[in-house]
């Protein structure tokens, strides 16, 4: 058994962290949330292959909501006439919902079951996306979007402690890996799968998307997932989930609307001074409870802060690339959003073999060698993708894909498995939960970072004929689609704008993934490996 000692920062075991239920029947489970998850009892009638399956498609509803609506925006702005800040709220609102709840979501999962928290995230899931289908207003669809993202909250946390709690080790890691792959390949593919139902019908496909994917998974839940509730169940730290709530909503809003606003804007330095402060005050309050919604001693655990920071910089880059890539693809390279959704998938074809490899890896390597190899990798395909231009082949971009999701392959699944394997299985769904946490976070900071360093250097190299109306000048400033409207004297400048800020962009975002690889590889240096007996 691993021991709490100075040298893996293993802080000292605390009675909250030690439910009854993890300790009858079967031997003591571990004293605190860094001893490592319980082994899931050998429990008759459990079809494993059918948990990972229904609960992967739970996990692919909720990750293909947050990418398949931008290949339909084109669509319902013609249809609902939204601005484009509207058009961006749309996006935006699920992101913000998602991220914002995750923790909450995840501790109620923990003391209330966590399948009934993946009964009731998916069947909200189901009734937005259904209302959504319906609706003709754009701020109700801006607010049904928010109430998707309450729904994926509740699921996807369920979904990874679902499997960490019913898997027995040894079957363990592949599940995980393969929850990863789902994790990683469904966003390409809620790309595609739009983009061809967009061809026999409106953006209201997406929604029915959804709905399909929802309705499926409930009633594989309701048939052969079983309850993981812990029956010692501490009281909600309602304090503490107030001030996560309130400083993640203040943060992620602010960064959301920065690109808009701007970042030296007193609103936006405002909002994200105040979200870092309620988060100081939540790490202050959950330090004195007797029952923390997320303890922030874990940090101590160099596994747990690897895996964490390595998600929030790897999604950070990916989510940013994805931001950009599609709007090179359509808009410089004048790919229809079908062909652009296509062009993606190579990176799925890359990233789904990479993680199923990546557990014989680590029995074989060990898990830093794998698991930084894969950061440095996407760090050398944005360097790769940095050198597109307006007549690059598509060569190039094959080449960076592969690349990407190849290291995206290695690197995720380790990230994702020490953060699980770092706590016991009382508090799977706070781990599920800070996984998708660091996962969601860097994604919004991505999203708006590096969108917001597009646009800036995009504004920077943009030369316009001098005897442009004032009003066209404007719209062509304020983005590649709109001098994409006014002919090719604007356009061709604007393209070869885009494409020089593109460059800067994609290496800022190989810097990130470099800084990622150092981190884990500083935190791993001698950290101690998880010893099978904390099952």
């Amino acid at each position: 058994m691993r021991t709490a000692d100075s040298r893996s920062g293993t802080p000292p075991a605390t009675p909250a962290a030690t439910p009854a239920a993890t300790r009858a029947p079967g031997p003591a489970a571990p004293a605190h949330p860094d001893a490592g998850p319980a082994t899931a009892p050998a429990t008759p009638g459990i079809r494993h292959g059918a948990v990972l399956f229904v609960t992967c498609l739970a996990l692919a509803a909720a990750v293909s909501a947050m990418a398949s609506l931008n290949v339909a925006l084109p669509s319902l702005a013609r249809e609902t006439h939204a601005s484009q800040t509207q058009l961006s709220w749309i996006v935006d609102a699920y992101s913000l919902a998602f991220a914002a709840l995750l923790l909450p979501a995840g501790a109620l999962g923990d003391r209330y079951g966590r399948r009934r928290a993946l009964l009731a995230g998916l069947a909200v899931f189901a009734a937005g996306s259904t209302l959504a289908m319906l609706t003709t207003g754009i701020d109700r669809l801006i607010a049904l979007r928010g109430l998707l993202g309450v729904g994926a909250a509740l699921v996807m946390p369920a979904t990874l402690s679902t499997i960490t709690t019913t898997f027995p080790r040894e079957q363990r890691t592949r599940a995980v890996s393969a929850w990863t792959a789902v994790a990683g390949g469904s966003a390409v593919v809620g790309l595609l799968t739009s983009g061809l139902l967009l061809h026999v019908w409106s953006w209201r496909a997406v929604f029915g998307l959804n709905v399909v994917l929802a309705v499926v998974a409930l009633a594989g839940t309701l048939v052969f997932v079983p309850e993981s509730a812990e029956a010692d169940r501490p009281r909600l730290d309602v304090g503490g989930a107030l001030l996560a709530v309130a400083g993640l909503l203040a943060l992620v809003y602010s960064v959301i609307e920065a690109p808009t606003r701007g970042w030296a804007d007193p609103l936006t330095l405002g909002g994200i001074g105040a979200g870092v402060l309620l988060l100081a005050a939540f790490v202050g309050y959950e330090l004195r409870r007797a029952h923390p919604l997320l303890d922030p001693r874990l940090f101590r655990n160099r596994r747990f802060a690897a895996g964490s920071a390595s998600i929030t910089l790897q999604f950070f880059v990916f989510f940013g690339f994805i931001f950009v890539a599609m709007q090179y693809l359509q808009l410089v390279r004048g790919d229809s959003p079908l062909t652009a959704a296509v062009s993606v998938l190579p990176m799925a074809a890359a990233l789904v073999p990479a993680t199923r490899l990546t557990p014989r890896l680590v029995d074989r390597l060990g898990v830093r060698r794998p698991w930084v190899t894969g950061l440095v990798l996407v760090a050398a395909a944005m360097a790769v993708l940095s050198r597109l231009d307006t007549g690059s082949s598509y060569g190039l971009v094959l080449a960076g894909l592969l690349l990407l999701g190849l290291g995206t392959g290695l690197a995720m699944t380790p990230a994702t498995t020490e953060i699980t394997d770092a706590l016991p299985r009382a508090l799977q769904n706070v781990g599920s939960a800070m996984n998708d946490l660091s996962r969601e976070l860097g994604g919004a900071l991505g999203i708006a970072v590096l969108g917001s360093l597009l646009g800036a250097g995009y504004r920077a190299h943009l030369h316009l004929p001098p005897d442009l109306p004032p009003r066209a000048a404007g719209a062509a400033r304020s983005s590649l689609a709109g001098a994409s409207l006014l002919g090719d004297p604007v356009a061709a400048p604007a393209r070869h704008a885009f494409v020089a800020a593109l460059h800067q962009t994609l290496l800022a975002g190989a810097g990130v993934c470099l800084l990622a690889a150092l981190t884990v590889a500083v935190l791993l240096r001698g950290a101690p490996a998880p010893d099978p007996d904390d099952d």
